[in-house]
């Protein structure tokens, strides 16, 4: 199965020439570490960057540079820093391609929720609302089970909600995984996993059309 970079390096394969890109905190900020290097990509951040590049190496961090998850980022050139007003205005008009989130929950309708367990503290959702209510265009980054074993992918999700029947495709640490009107369609799975694995660790109703061949990453 994969680790968390593994699943940014499959993700990172979804990225498009010429897409504008928002990653949220967690495993998406690692999709700009392998992305190809023969197209041009613009990650935002929703905290006002715009031309995020990879992680910088250790010892070359500046600590006013931060993403929206408060990580040290480097910058491309020509990239841009504004308010978080103006931020919010690209994502809700619809001026980012691709979004790329974590997730607790999915549901086989592709309702998410990725902000509140009842009971802990949290300071808010932040921009997740808006980015899944503006996006067309959603990937999940998560691992498949909790740390108890139990399934993320559902068929309705137990825990407060995010966003409704908006994510299009989910990569965990066992597959790649399209979200239809049927259910979780199996489109990939991880190298060394069998299909039978992921049935087991799958709650939602899991659609398998023919040999699934394994991710290429």
């Amino acid at each position: 199965m994969l680790d968390k970079k593994g699943i940014a390096k499959r993700i990172a394969k979804e990225v498009q020439d010429g897409f504008y890109v928002n990653l949220g905190i967690g495993i998406p900020t690692l999709v700009a570490n392998y992305v190809r290097d023969d197209i041009e990509v613009e990650f935002q951040s929703e905290n006002g960057v715009l031309g995020m590049g990879p992680f910088p190496f250790a010892g070359n961090e500046d600590a006013d540079v931060i993403n929206a998850g408060k990580q040290t980022i480097t910058t491309l050139p020509g990239a841009s820093f504004f308010d978080s007003a103006l931020s919010f205005a690209m994502i809700r008009g619809k001026h980012v391609d691709l979004t790329i989130l974590g997730a607790m929950e999915v549901a086989q309708n592709g309702d998410i929720a990725n902000w509140k367990i009842p009971g802990r503290m949290v300071k808010g959702m932040g921009g997740a609302m808006d980015l899944v209510a503006s996006a067309e265009n959603i990937i999940v980054a998560m691992m498949h089970t909790n740390k108890k074993g139990a399934s993320k992918l559902l068929k309705t999700c137990s825990l407060p909600l995010t966003g409704v029947a908006c994510v299009k495709r989910i990569v965990t640490n066992l597959a790649v995984i399209e979200v239809t009107e049927k259910g979780f369609e199996l489109l990939e799975r991880a190298p060394g996993v069998s299909v039978d694995t992921i049935k087991a660790a799958t709650e939602g109703d899991l659609i398998i059309n023919g040999d699934i061949p394994e991710m290429d990453i």
